[in-house]
């Protein structure tokens, strides 16, 4: 589902605010094929969702707006353009930033544990599920194997 650059460009376009069929196709100038497809993919899997809508004297067509699920793909992408500030040299100026609504600053997406504590990432690992503390809602809890 988001495994070719088309789904990251639409996800992109939506956090951008595009919602229509003629404003995702124009601003990135993708074949319509491979739009309607990549659309239908990102419905299915419910990182879109489609409304429908009618321009006066048009037939109806449908708008795709972001889930709460692709909303939360925002910390992905954000993510992504500090790794890319960090290790990619480029000096091209970025033509989007993740900002503020109220104050318009730059967002940086960190690491913080289940008590809000904010946590180094060279602190963070992974292991596997079994040996680690489950916690639900900040008290540990116990796991049997079955």
């Amino acid at each position: 589902m988001l495994s070719d650059p088309w789904s990251f460009l639409l996800l992109r376009e939506a956090l951008l605010g595009r919602r229509t069929f003629a404003e995702f196709r124009d601003n990135l100038g993708i074949a319509t094929d491979v739009l309607t497809a990549r659309l239908n993919s990102l419905v299915e899997h419910g990182i879109m969702e489609k409304i429908p809508y009618q321009e006066p004297g048009q037939r109806t067509r449908h708008a795709y707006t972001l889930t709460p699920a692709g909303e939360q793909l925002k910390l992905v992408f954000i993510a992504l353009q500090q790794w890319g500030d960090e290790h990619l040299a480029s000096t091209e100026q970025l033509r989007v930033l993740p900002v503020t609504r109220d104050t318009r600053r730059r967002v940086r997406v960190t690491l913080v544990d289940e008590e809000g504590t904010l946590v180094d990432q060279a602190n963070a690992e992974f292991v596997p599920a079994a040996s680690a503390i489950p916690r639900i809602h900040g008290a540990a809890r116990v796991v049997h194997d079955a």
